[in-house]
């Protein structure tokens, strides 16, 4: 493990030559704070780093107390995350009222949790046991949530892979694929009765890697380009991201449920790669987000272009590189930051100052090594893309080639 005890000295030092830039927000962003390494710095020096970009949401893959008591106090909403190896356990409502009493229930008011995401991308594992577990584990964590009393605060969803779409172009005709219905449609339905969004894994950076000489890359990084024009909508897309949500938003409301908010659970860009992972470098991770945080956060630019007065919600992955994530390179360097807490790369504009309690209070210690089995979902959200990730990523790829052409 490495010596962190220059944690707040170097952290100290890089905050005195920032200056604020979004305290005067309206929208804001949120991160996705994983902890599959052995040299993070300690949980109070992370949410010093959360708020220094300017998030004032922060996912989490398991409830961690260390990390819970952090954001205790900071007003940052925190969703908490019940990996695919709970689901079984959490069909039973009793388990389910355990596990939030010891496991949420002590950190609250103060710590501000709002969501339980119950599973991780469990429809594209084309896993029959966690598929027909999903919404039974959804309804119980609900039941239980309303014996606390907690269900106005805490809502409860979980999150999906593109690939569960069978459609993606134009993003107006966005479907799910047929098979998934018979899941989705019941998932969706509990959703729409509880109130909770629907969240969604896109990546950008894997349709480029899958067909980087067609797919182009000012297209997929928010950079100026011609974009494309929806034929059926005559909409106009200048980024791959929001065609993918709004793609999201078509499939939706083809199956009743268009009012039904979509969040971006996860979304980045690779710092380093190996040779064969196109685009996996530190100009493009800049570009991507910091051009997403960028354009999250301003006042200017409120939604895509199906759905213009609906406020972005997007979750960054990640705050740190993880060293121990199984995979290729790409996978341990999504990081916004390095484990001493200075950044992987310049994101392009100020961050915000620290604040000064965050880090007088930090103890400077890394935290404890972590097994990478903490969270079975966790890990196979993000490492090595899947043969499912890899067909959505051709699709995607075809699509925007087509695109282009129109």
């Amino acid at each position: 493990m490495e010596d962190h005890s220059t944690f707040p000295r170097i952290f100290s030092m890089f905050f005195i030559t920032t200056v604020a830039f979004f305290a005067t927000s309206v929208l804001s962003i949120g991160i996705n704070y994983g902890q599959i390494a052995n040299n993070l710095p300690s949980p109070d020096d992370a949410v010093a780093l959360v708020k220094c970009v300017g998030a004032t949401k922060v996912k989490l893959y398991d409830a961690d107390p260390r990390v819970l008591k952090a954001f205790a106090n900071t007003g940052v909403e925190v969703m908490v995350g019940l990996g695919n190896e709970y689901l079984s356990r959490m069909k039973d409502p009793t388990k389910a009222q355990a596990w939030i009493k010891a496991n949420l229930q002590p950190y609250l008011p103060a710590t501000k949790i709002t969501s339980i995401f119950v599973g991780n991308e469990v429809l594209t594992f084309n896993d029959t046991s966690l598929t027909s577990n999903l919404l039974p584990a959804m309804q119980s964590v609900h039941t239980a949530l309303l014996n606390l009393a907690l269900d106005k605060q805490i809502t409860v969803t979980t999150t999906h892979s593109l690939a569960v779409l069978q459609t993606s172009y134009p993003p107006s005709a966005g479907a799910f694929r047929t098979d998934l219905a018979p899941c989705l449609a019941p998932i969706l339905s509990f959703q729409a009765k509880t109130g909770s969004p629907f969240l969604i894994n896109a990546y950008p950076y894997f349709a480029y890697k899958a067909n980087p000489k067609q797919v182009p890359l000012d297209f997929v990084l928010f950079q100026p380009n011609q974009g494309m024009v929806d034929p059926s909508s005559n909409l106009h897309y200048d980024n791959m991201l929001f065609a993918q949500i709004d793609a999201v938003y078509s499939a939706l409301t083809s199956l009743g449920y268009g009012k039904l908010p979509v969040h971006i659970s996860e979304t980045g860009w690779p710092s380093k790669g190996d040779e064969d992972e196109a685009g996996a470098n530190l100009e493009n991770a800049k570009k991507y987000n910091g051009n997403l945080i960028k354009m999250a956060m301003s006042s200017s630019k409120k939604g895509t272009p199906s759905r213009p007065n609906t406020d972005l919600n997007i979750y960054v992955f990640a705050l740190f590189n993880e060293n121990m994530k199984p995979g290729p390179t790409s996978e341990r360097n999504y990081g916004l930051f390095k484990p001493d807490g200075t950044p992987a790369y310049p994101l392009g504009f100020s961050l915000a100052s620290a604040p000064n309690d965050a880090v007088s209070n930090s103890t400077g210690a890394g935290t404890p090594p972590r097994p990478p089995t903490s969270s079975t979902g966790y890990l196979s959200i993000s490492s090595a893309p899947s043969l499912e990730r890899r067909w959505l990523s051709s699709v995607v790829a075809l699509m925007v080639g087509l695109i282009l052409k129109f």
